[in-house]
Protein backbone atom coordinates (compact mmCIF):
# COMPACT_ATOMS: atom_id res chain seq x y z
CA UNK A 1 0.00 0.00 0.00
CA UNK A 2 1.36 3.32 -1.11
CA UNK A 3 1.49 6.48 1.31
CA UNK A 4 -0.33 8.24 -1.30
CA UNK A 5 -3.13 6.20 -1.31
CA UNK A 6 -3.06 6.03 2.56
CA UNK A 7 -3.16 9.96 2.47
CA UNK A 8 -6.12 9.86 -0.02
CA UNK A 9 -8.19 7.64 1.87
CA UNK A 10 -7.35 9.96 5.74
CA UNK A 11 -7.69 13.09 3.41
CA UNK A 12 -11.75 12.25 2.35
CA UNK A 13 -12.19 10.89 6.04
CA UNK A 14 -11.84 13.87 7.45
CA UNK A 15 -14.12 16.00 5.13
CA UNK A 16 -16.43 13.32 6.01
CA UNK A 17 -16.12 13.77 9.84
CA UNK A 18 -17.04 17.86 9.34
CA UNK A 19 -20.50 17.77 8.61
CA UNK A 20 -20.78 15.00 11.10
CA UNK A 21 -19.65 17.36 13.64
CA UNK A 22 -21.64 19.97 12.26
CA UNK A 23 -24.48 17.89 13.19
CA UNK A 24 -23.95 17.66 16.78
CA UNK A 25 -24.22 20.99 17.10
CA UNK A 26 -28.06 20.30 16.49
CA UNK A 27 -28.98 18.02 19.48
CA UNK A 28 -26.84 20.90 21.58
CA UNK A 29 -28.70 23.42 20.76
CA UNK A 30 -32.16 21.30 21.92
CA UNK A 31 -30.45 20.56 25.21
CA UNK A 32 -29.58 24.16 25.67
CA UNK A 33 -33.32 24.96 25.36
CA UNK A 34 -34.50 22.23 27.49
CA UNK A 35 -32.18 23.13 30.30
CA UNK A 36 -29.83 20.66 29.68
CA UNK A 37 -26.58 22.47 30.21
CA UNK A 38 -24.61 18.88 30.61
CA UNK A 39 -25.43 17.54 27.45
CA UNK A 40 -25.36 20.52 25.96
CA UNK A 41 -21.32 20.97 26.83
CA UNK A 42 -21.34 17.27 25.76
CA UNK A 43 -22.38 17.87 22.12
CA UNK A 44 -20.08 20.73 22.02
CA UNK A 45 -17.18 18.80 23.18
CA UNK A 46 -18.06 16.07 20.90
CA UNK A 47 -18.17 18.35 18.04
CA UNK A 48 -15.31 19.97 19.09
CA UNK A 49 -12.84 16.83 18.96
CA UNK A 50 -15.05 15.56 15.71
CA UNK A 51 -14.47 18.68 13.78
CA UNK A 52 -10.66 19.40 14.92
CA UNK A 53 -9.85 15.92 14.07
CA UNK A 54 -11.51 16.50 10.87
CA UNK A 55 -9.80 19.97 9.73
CA UNK A 56 -6.21 17.80 10.94
CA UNK A 57 -7.26 15.22 8.78
CA UNK A 58 -7.44 17.35 5.87
CA UNK A 59 -5.17 19.82 6.46
CA UNK A 60 -2.23 17.29 6.88
CA UNK A 61 -3.24 14.96 4.14
CA UNK A 62 -4.50 17.22 1.29
CA UNK A 63 -2.84 17.19 -2.11
CA UNK A 64 -3.73 18.41 -5.78
CA UNK A 65 -3.38 15.41 -7.56
CA UNK A 66 -5.14 11.81 -5.81
CA UNK A 67 -5.90 9.31 -8.53
CA UNK A 68 -9.55 9.25 -7.95
CA UNK A 69 -9.72 5.68 -10.38
CA UNK A 70 -7.59 4.22 -8.01
CA UNK A 71 -9.83 0.80 -6.93
CA UNK A 72 -7.89 -0.07 -3.78
CA UNK A 73 -8.59 3.52 -2.29
CA UNK A 74 -12.01 3.27 -3.21
CA UNK A 75 -12.23 -0.31 -1.33
CA UNK A 76 -10.47 1.26 1.82
CA UNK A 77 -12.91 4.61 1.75
CA UNK A 78 -15.92 2.71 1.63
CA UNK A 79 -15.28 0.84 4.64
CA UNK A 80 -12.93 3.17 6.45
CA UNK A 81 -15.87 6.08 6.54
CA UNK A 82 -18.31 3.74 7.85
CA UNK A 83 -15.64 2.87 10.49
CA UNK A 84 -14.90 6.39 11.18
CA UNK A 85 -18.14 7.64 11.70
CA UNK A 86 -19.35 5.28 13.70
CA UNK A 87 -16.53 5.61 16.30
CA UNK A 88 -17.06 9.62 16.37
CA UNK A 89 -20.82 9.23 16.46
CA UNK A 90 -20.92 7.76 19.46
CA UNK A 91 -18.50 10.31 21.11
CA UNK A 92 -21.92 12.39 22.20
CA UNK A 93 -23.18 8.71 23.36
CA UNK A 94 -20.81 7.99 25.65
CA UNK A 95 -20.29 11.08 26.79
CA UNK A 96 -23.58 12.14 28.41
CA UNK A 97 -25.95 12.59 31.17
CA UNK A 98 -27.35 9.26 30.51
CA UNK A 99 -23.61 7.67 31.17
CA UNK A 100 -24.05 5.05 28.66
CA UNK A 101 -20.49 2.92 28.48
CA UNK A 102 -18.68 2.16 25.19
CA UNK A 103 -19.92 -0.98 23.89
CA UNK A 104 -23.32 0.32 24.01
CA UNK A 105 -22.59 3.81 22.98
CA UNK A 106 -20.73 2.13 19.65
CA UNK A 107 -23.59 -0.13 19.65
CA UNK A 108 -25.96 2.63 19.09
CA UNK A 109 -23.32 4.68 16.72
CA UNK A 110 -23.05 1.94 14.14
CA UNK A 111 -26.68 0.83 14.68
CA UNK A 112 -28.32 4.30 14.07
CA UNK A 113 -25.26 5.12 10.80
CA UNK A 114 -25.78 1.74 9.32
CA UNK A 115 -29.62 2.32 9.05
CA UNK A 116 -30.28 -1.16 11.12
CA UNK A 117 -32.41 0.73 13.89
CA UNK A 118 -31.46 -2.41 17.21
CA UNK A 119 -31.06 -0.47 19.99
CA UNK A 120 -29.61 -1.12 23.44
CA UNK A 121 -31.53 1.97 25.27
CA UNK A 122 -34.27 1.56 27.66
CA UNK A 123 -36.57 4.43 28.95
CA UNK A 124 -36.67 6.60 25.84
CA UNK A 125 -39.79 8.14 26.86
CA UNK A 126 -37.95 9.91 29.42
CA UNK A 127 -35.01 10.71 27.73
CA UNK A 128 -33.24 13.85 27.05
CA UNK A 129 -34.34 15.16 23.98
CA UNK A 130 -30.93 16.16 22.34
CA UNK A 131 -29.92 12.06 22.77
CA UNK A 132 -33.04 10.85 20.63
CA UNK A 133 -32.62 13.63 18.51
CA UNK A 134 -28.61 12.64 18.02
CA UNK A 135 -29.72 8.85 17.04
CA UNK A 136 -32.57 9.92 14.54
CA UNK A 137 -29.73 12.43 12.72
CA UNK A 138 -27.25 9.88 13.09
CA UNK A 139 -29.74 7.51 11.22
CA UNK A 140 -30.72 10.41 8.44
CA UNK A 141 -27.18 11.05 7.85
CA UNK A 142 -26.13 7.19 7.34
CA UNK A 143 -29.05 6.87 4.94
CA UNK A 144 -28.17 9.64 2.48
CA UNK A 145 -24.72 8.03 2.94
CA UNK A 146 -25.58 4.50 1.77
CA UNK A 147 -27.76 6.08 -1.57
CA UNK A 148 -24.30 7.84 -2.15
CA UNK A 149 -22.42 4.62 -1.78
CA UNK A 150 -25.05 2.63 -3.85
CA UNK A 151 -24.57 5.38 -6.65
CA UNK A 152 -20.90 5.92 -6.71
CA UNK A 153 -19.00 3.49 -5.31
CA UNK A 154 -20.28 0.47 -5.20
CA UNK A 155 -20.96 0.19 -9.33
CA UNK A 156 -17.55 1.61 -9.78
CA UNK A 157 -16.24 -1.18 -7.79
CA UNK A 158 -18.38 -3.69 -9.34
CA UNK A 159 -19.82 -5.26 -6.04
CA UNK A 160 -22.40 -7.85 -6.02
CA UNK A 161 -23.70 -6.98 -9.51
CA UNK A 162 -24.02 -3.13 -8.73
CA UNK A 163 -22.23 -2.46 -12.21
CA UNK A 164 -26.10 -2.96 -13.13
CA UNK A 165 -26.01 0.66 -11.83
CA UNK A 166 -23.20 1.96 -13.60
CA UNK A 167 -23.95 6.37 -14.35
CA UNK A 168 -21.88 6.57 -17.12
CA UNK A 169 -23.32 3.49 -19.37
CA UNK A 170 -26.96 4.43 -18.45
CA UNK A 171 -28.63 6.93 -20.86
CA UNK A 172 -31.70 7.27 -18.50
CA UNK A 173 -28.99 8.88 -16.16
CA UNK A 174 -27.15 10.73 -18.70
CA UNK A 175 -29.56 12.85 -20.62
CA UNK A 176 -31.73 14.10 -17.40
CA UNK A 177 -28.25 14.25 -15.64
CA UNK A 178 -25.54 15.10 -17.63
CA UNK A 179 -22.89 15.25 -14.66
CA UNK A 180 -22.61 13.14 -11.80
CA UNK A 181 -23.05 15.87 -9.12
CA UNK A 182 -26.48 16.86 -10.42
CA UNK A 183 -28.24 13.57 -9.91
CA UNK A 184 -26.54 13.61 -5.94
CA UNK A 185 -28.20 17.19 -5.78
CA UNK A 186 -31.27 15.93 -6.92
CA UNK A 187 -31.23 12.92 -5.25
CA UNK A 188 -30.52 14.82 -1.79
CA UNK A 189 -33.40 16.99 -2.33
CA UNK A 190 -35.76 14.31 -3.04
CA UNK A 191 -34.05 12.88 0.48
CA UNK A 192 -34.82 16.24 2.19
CA UNK A 193 -38.40 16.80 0.42
CA UNK A 194 -39.21 13.09 1.24
CA UNK A 195 -38.19 13.55 4.93
CA UNK A 196 -40.16 16.70 5.44
CA UNK A 197 -43.59 15.33 3.66
CA UNK A 198 -43.12 12.33 5.89
CA UNK A 199 -42.66 14.96 9.23
CA UNK A 200 -46.20 16.73 8.18
CA UNK A 201 -48.63 13.34 7.49
CA UNK A 202 -47.48 11.98 10.60
CA UNK A 203 -48.27 15.72 12.52
CA UNK A 204 -51.54 15.23 10.51
CA UNK A 205 -51.75 11.94 11.60
CA UNK A 206 -51.49 12.97 15.20
CA UNK A 207 -48.28 12.33 16.38
CA UNK A 208 -45.91 15.41 18.48
CA UNK A 209 -43.86 17.42 16.12
CA UNK A 210 -40.76 16.38 17.99
CA UNK A 211 -42.14 12.68 17.53
CA UNK A 212 -42.74 13.52 13.62
CA UNK A 213 -39.33 14.89 12.74
CA UNK A 214 -37.66 12.05 14.55
CA UNK A 215 -39.99 9.35 13.24
CA UNK A 216 -39.72 11.47 9.50
CA UNK A 217 -35.74 11.08 9.57
CA UNK A 218 -36.08 7.21 10.47
CA UNK A 219 -38.46 6.76 8.33
CA UNK A 220 -37.25 7.63 5.20
CA UNK A 221 -33.90 6.39 6.05
CA UNK A 222 -35.08 2.94 6.64
CA UNK A 223 -33.75 2.68 9.83
CA UNK A 224 -36.44 2.37 12.77
CA UNK A 225 -35.19 3.88 15.59
CA UNK A 226 -37.95 5.66 17.99
CA UNK A 227 -38.64 7.36 20.57
CA UNK A 228 -40.71 5.62 22.33
CA UNK A 229 -39.24 1.94 23.68
CA UNK A 230 -42.74 0.48 22.29
CA UNK A 231 -42.11 1.92 18.87
CA UNK A 232 -45.09 2.76 16.52
CA UNK A 233 -47.44 0.71 19.01
CA UNK A 234 -47.43 3.46 21.70
CA UNK A 235 -49.39 5.49 19.62
CA UNK A 236 -52.10 3.28 18.69
CA UNK A 237 -52.94 4.87 15.60
CA UNK A 238 -53.69 3.72 12.20
CA UNK A 239 -53.48 7.25 10.78
CA UNK A 240 -49.95 7.34 12.28
CA UNK A 241 -49.21 3.48 11.01
CA UNK A 242 -50.78 4.12 6.92
CA UNK A 243 -48.45 7.57 7.02
CA UNK A 244 -45.35 5.18 8.13
CA UNK A 245 -45.71 2.56 5.81
CA UNK A 246 -46.41 4.69 2.54
CA UNK A 247 -43.12 6.43 3.39
CA UNK A 248 -41.34 3.19 4.44
CA UNK A 249 -42.15 2.02 1.16
CA UNK A 250 -40.99 5.48 -0.34
CA UNK A 251 -37.62 4.80 1.76
CA UNK A 252 -36.91 1.35 -0.10
CA UNK A 253 -37.26 2.28 -3.75
CA UNK A 254 -34.80 4.11 -5.67
CA UNK A 255 -34.27 7.59 -4.56
CA UNK A 256 -32.55 8.15 -7.89
CA UNK A 257 -36.06 6.83 -9.70
CA UNK A 258 -37.98 10.05 -8.23
CA UNK A 259 -35.43 12.28 -9.48
CA UNK A 260 -35.42 11.11 -12.87
CA UNK A 261 -38.98 10.59 -13.07
CA UNK A 262 -39.66 14.16 -12.02
CA UNK A 263 -37.37 15.47 -14.40
CA UNK A 264 -39.02 13.31 -17.17
CA UNK A 265 -42.34 14.30 -16.01
CA UNK A 266 -43.42 10.74 -15.57
CA UNK A 267 -42.21 9.86 -19.20
CA UNK A 268 -39.77 6.94 -17.97
CA UNK A 269 -39.25 5.33 -14.26
CA UNK A 270 -35.70 4.27 -13.57
CA UNK A 271 -35.24 -0.06 -12.99
CA UNK A 272 -38.54 -0.40 -12.84
CA UNK A 273 -37.44 -4.05 -12.87
CA UNK A 274 -36.91 -4.33 -9.49
CA UNK A 275 -39.25 -1.65 -8.23
CA UNK A 276 -42.20 -4.33 -9.70
CA UNK A 277 -40.63 -7.43 -8.35
CA UNK A 278 -40.50 -5.36 -4.59
CA UNK A 279 -44.33 -4.40 -4.82
CA UNK A 280 -45.34 -8.50 -5.95
CA UNK A 281 -43.19 -9.51 -3.05
CA UNK A 282 -44.33 -7.17 -0.36
CA UNK A 283 -48.00 -7.55 -1.54
CA UNK A 284 -47.56 -11.37 -1.38
CA UNK A 285 -45.89 -11.25 1.78
CA UNK A 286 -48.78 -9.24 4.07
CA UNK A 287 -51.10 -11.45 2.06
CA UNK A 288 -49.52 -14.57 3.34
CA UNK A 289 -49.01 -13.08 6.77
CA UNK A 290 -52.75 -12.04 6.88
CA UNK A 291 -54.20 -15.19 5.92
CA UNK A 292 -51.88 -16.68 8.34
CA UNK A 293 -52.80 -14.72 11.52
CA UNK A 294 -56.98 -15.53 10.69
CA UNK A 295 -56.13 -19.15 10.67
CA UNK A 296 -54.63 -18.43 14.35
CA UNK A 297 -57.85 -16.52 15.71
CA UNK A 298 -56.99 -13.54 14.80
CA UNK A 299 -59.77 -10.88 13.66
CA UNK A 300 -59.59 -10.13 9.84
CA UNK A 301 -58.95 -6.63 10.51
CA UNK A 302 -56.76 -6.85 12.97
CA UNK A 303 -54.66 -9.79 10.97
CA UNK A 304 -54.51 -6.82 8.38
CA UNK A 305 -53.74 -4.27 10.01
CA UNK A 306 -50.92 -5.39 12.06
CA UNK A 307 -49.62 -8.07 8.81
CA UNK A 308 -49.31 -5.16 6.41
CA UNK A 309 -47.32 -2.86 9.28
CA UNK A 310 -44.93 -5.33 10.05
CA UNK A 311 -44.33 -7.04 6.78
CA UNK A 312 -43.77 -3.49 5.30
CA UNK A 313 -41.65 -3.01 8.14
CA UNK A 314 -38.86 -5.62 7.71
CA UNK A 315 -39.09 -6.26 3.78
CA UNK A 316 -37.76 -2.60 3.98
CA UNK A 317 -35.72 -3.15 7.01
CA UNK A 318 -36.90 -0.20 8.60
CA UNK A 319 -37.80 -1.98 12.13
CA UNK A 320 -40.72 -0.40 13.49
CA UNK A 321 -42.85 -2.74 15.03
CA UNK A 322 -46.60 -2.48 16.48
CA UNK A 323 -46.36 -6.14 17.56
CA UNK A 324 -44.32 -8.92 18.99
CA UNK A 325 -44.53 -10.74 15.45
CA UNK A 326 -41.98 -13.45 16.70
CA UNK A 327 -44.81 -14.53 18.87
CA UNK A 328 -46.95 -14.99 16.03
CA UNK A 329 -46.39 -18.72 15.39
CA UNK A 330 -43.61 -20.83 13.18
CA UNK A 331 -45.12 -20.03 9.62
CA UNK A 332 -44.51 -16.35 10.74
CA UNK A 333 -41.53 -16.91 12.22
CA UNK A 334 -39.86 -18.56 9.12
CA UNK A 335 -41.84 -15.75 7.01
CA UNK A 336 -40.33 -13.04 8.65
CA UNK A 337 -36.92 -14.37 8.74
CA UNK A 338 -37.12 -14.85 4.95
CA UNK A 339 -38.35 -11.00 4.90
CA UNK A 340 -34.81 -10.51 6.51
CA UNK A 341 -32.79 -11.87 3.75
CA UNK A 342 -34.79 -10.37 1.09
CA UNK A 343 -34.81 -6.31 1.28
CA UNK A 344 -35.65 -3.26 -0.71
CA UNK A 345 -34.07 -1.80 -4.29
CA UNK A 346 -30.88 -1.30 -5.20
CA UNK A 347 -30.21 2.42 -4.57
CA UNK A 348 -32.56 2.70 -1.83
CA UNK A 349 -31.46 2.81 2.45
CA UNK A 350 -33.01 -0.32 2.39
CA UNK A 351 -30.30 -3.53 3.08
CA UNK A 352 -30.32 -7.17 2.90
CA UNK A 353 -29.65 -8.97 -0.65
CA UNK A 354 -31.99 -6.69 -2.28
CA UNK A 355 -34.62 -7.53 -5.11
CA UNK A 356 -32.77 -7.60 -8.07
CA UNK A 357 -29.89 -9.71 -6.74
CA UNK A 358 -33.11 -12.32 -6.34
CA UNK A 359 -34.28 -11.51 -9.91
CA UNK A 360 -30.90 -12.25 -11.63
CA UNK A 361 -30.25 -15.51 -10.09
CA UNK A 362 -33.91 -16.64 -10.35
CA UNK A 363 -33.29 -15.46 -14.29
CA UNK A 364 -29.50 -16.88 -14.07
CA UNK A 365 -31.10 -20.59 -13.14
CA UNK A 366 -34.07 -20.57 -15.72
CA UNK A 367 -30.91 -20.08 -17.82
CA UNK A 368 -29.32 -22.84 -16.48
CA UNK A 369 -32.15 -25.47 -16.70
CA UNK A 370 -32.97 -24.32 -20.39
CA UNK A 371 -29.17 -25.00 -21.27
CA UNK A 372 -29.90 -28.65 -20.11
CA UNK A 373 -32.63 -29.12 -22.40
CA UNK A 374 -30.50 -27.23 -25.16
CA UNK A 375 -27.28 -27.75 -24.75
CA UNK A 376 -26.05 -26.27 -28.05
CA UNK A 377 -28.22 -23.25 -27.46
CA UNK A 378 -26.73 -19.83 -26.48
CA UNK A 379 -29.14 -17.90 -23.85
CA UNK A 380 -28.86 -15.01 -22.55
CA UNK A 381 -29.88 -13.29 -19.26
CA UNK A 382 -32.00 -10.13 -20.03
CA UNK A 383 -32.99 -7.81 -17.07
CA UNK A 384 -34.59 -4.06 -17.59
CA UNK A 385 -34.57 -5.36 -21.67
CA UNK A 386 -30.69 -5.20 -21.77
CA UNK A 387 -28.84 -8.46 -21.98
CA UNK A 388 -26.63 -9.35 -18.82
CA UNK A 389 -22.81 -10.22 -19.21
CA UNK A 390 -21.44 -13.05 -17.98
CA UNK A 391 -19.54 -10.50 -15.12
CA UNK A 392 -22.47 -9.51 -13.66
CA UNK A 393 -24.42 -12.58 -12.80
CA UNK A 394 -21.29 -14.41 -11.60
CA UNK A 395 -20.82 -11.50 -9.32
CA UNK A 396 -24.28 -11.97 -8.21
CA UNK A 397 -23.90 -15.30 -7.51
CA UNK A 398 -20.50 -15.05 -5.70
CA UNK A 399 -22.61 -12.26 -3.47
CA UNK A 400 -24.83 -14.91 -2.33
CA UNK A 401 -22.37 -17.73 -1.62
CA UNK A 402 -20.57 -15.46 0.56
CA UNK A 403 -24.10 -13.63 2.02
CA UNK A 404 -25.30 -17.04 3.18
CA UNK A 405 -21.48 -18.22 4.58
CA UNK A 406 -21.42 -15.13 6.51
CA UNK A 407 -24.64 -15.58 7.80
CA UNK A 408 -24.14 -19.20 9.35
CA UNK A 409 -21.05 -18.46 10.49
CA UNK A 410 -21.49 -14.84 12.28
CA UNK A 411 -24.51 -17.37 14.28
CA UNK A 412 -22.63 -19.69 15.15
CA UNK A 413 -19.84 -17.86 16.57
CA UNK A 414 -23.04 -15.90 18.46
CA UNK A 415 -24.41 -19.65 19.47
CA UNK A 416 -20.68 -20.01 21.35
CA UNK A 417 -21.41 -16.89 22.79
CA UNK A 418 -24.75 -18.12 24.56
CA UNK A 419 -27.77 -17.42 22.51
CA UNK A 420 -29.91 -20.02 21.60
CA UNK A 421 -30.31 -20.84 17.65
CA UNK A 422 -33.28 -18.73 16.99
CA UNK A 423 -32.03 -15.39 18.76
CA UNK A 424 -28.52 -16.04 17.29
CA UNK A 425 -29.36 -16.98 13.51
CA UNK A 426 -32.20 -13.99 13.35
CA UNK A 427 -29.78 -11.49 15.39
CA UNK A 428 -27.61 -11.62 12.28
CA UNK A 429 -30.05 -11.46 9.75
CA UNK A 430 -31.17 -8.49 11.01
CA UNK A 431 -27.92 -6.98 11.37
CA UNK A 432 -26.50 -8.57 7.68
CA UNK A 433 -30.36 -6.58 6.53
CA UNK A 434 -29.97 -3.53 8.79
CA UNK A 435 -33.53 -4.49 9.77
CA UNK A 436 -33.67 -3.93 13.77
CA UNK A 437 -35.62 -6.31 15.66
CA UNK A 438 -34.64 -10.45 15.69
CA UNK A 439 -37.03 -12.91 16.59
CA UNK A 440 -37.46 -14.47 19.43
CA UNK A 441 -38.08 -13.29 23.97
CA UNK A 442 -34.42 -12.39 24.39
CA UNK A 443 -33.82 -10.20 21.02
CA UNK A 444 -37.18 -9.88 19.48
CA UNK A 445 -39.52 -6.61 18.55
CA UNK A 446 -40.98 -6.77 22.12
CA UNK A 447 -37.44 -6.30 23.61
CA UNK A 448 -33.74 -4.92 22.03
CA UNK A 449 -30.32 -6.09 22.78
CA UNK A 450 -29.53 -4.59 26.05
CA UNK A 451 -29.60 -7.92 27.83
CA UNK A 452 -27.05 -9.82 25.34
CA UNK A 453 -23.46 -10.57 26.39
CA UNK A 454 -20.99 -7.61 25.34
CA UNK A 455 -18.98 -9.89 23.41
CA UNK A 456 -22.56 -10.78 21.25
CA UNK A 457 -22.81 -6.86 20.81
CA UNK A 458 -19.30 -6.49 19.26
CA UNK A 459 -20.32 -9.13 17.10
CA UNK A 460 -23.52 -8.03 15.91
CA UNK A 461 -22.25 -4.77 15.05
CA UNK A 462 -19.42 -6.12 12.90
CA UNK A 463 -22.28 -7.86 11.18
CA UNK A 464 -24.24 -4.53 10.77
CA UNK A 465 -21.38 -3.21 9.29
CA UNK A 466 -20.30 -6.08 7.15
CA UNK A 467 -24.46 -5.89 5.58
CA UNK A 468 -23.86 -2.33 5.04
CA UNK A 469 -20.78 -2.69 3.16
CA UNK A 470 -22.55 -5.52 1.00
CA UNK A 471 -19.62 -7.58 2.08
CA UNK A 472 -17.68 -7.86 -0.89
CA UNK A 473 -16.03 -4.56 -0.20
CA UNK A 474 -14.79 -5.82 3.26
CA UNK A 475 -13.74 -9.37 2.26
CA UNK A 476 -11.24 -8.13 -1.17
CA UNK A 477 -9.07 -5.95 1.78
CA UNK A 478 -8.56 -9.60 3.32
CA UNK A 479 -6.62 -10.94 0.18
CA UNK A 480 -3.21 -10.76 0.80
CA UNK A 481 -3.08 -9.08 -3.17
CA UNK A 482 -4.50 -6.13 -2.24
CA UNK A 483 -1.69 -4.79 0.36
CA UNK A 484 0.96 -5.59 -2.39
CA UNK A 485 2.21 -2.79 -4.37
Amino acid sequence: MTFDRLRFVLFLNGIFLCPLAALMLIPAMVDLADGNTADTINFLISAAVTGTTGLLLYIAFRRDNFDASDRRAGFMITVSAWVFIGLFGALPLLGGSKHIGITDSLFESVSALTTTGATVLSGLDVMPRGLLLWRSLLQWFGGIGIIVMAMIFLPALRVGGMQLFQMESSDIYGKPFPKMRHLLLAILVVYVNLTLACAIGLVFAGMPTFDALNHAMTTIATGGLSTKDASIAYYQSLPIEIVTEVFMIAGALPLASYAVFLVNRGRKVLIDQQVKGFLVVLAAAIAMCTAWNISQGMLPREALRLSAFNVTSILTDTGFATADFSAWGGFAVGLFFMLYLIGGCAGSTAGAIKIFRWQVLFLSIRRSLAQMLYPNAVIAVHYEGKSLDEEVTTNVRNFFFLYMITLFALSMVLMATGLDFLSATSSIAQAMANAGPGLGPLVGPGTNFEAVPAATKWIVMAAMILGRLELLTFYVMLLPAFWKR
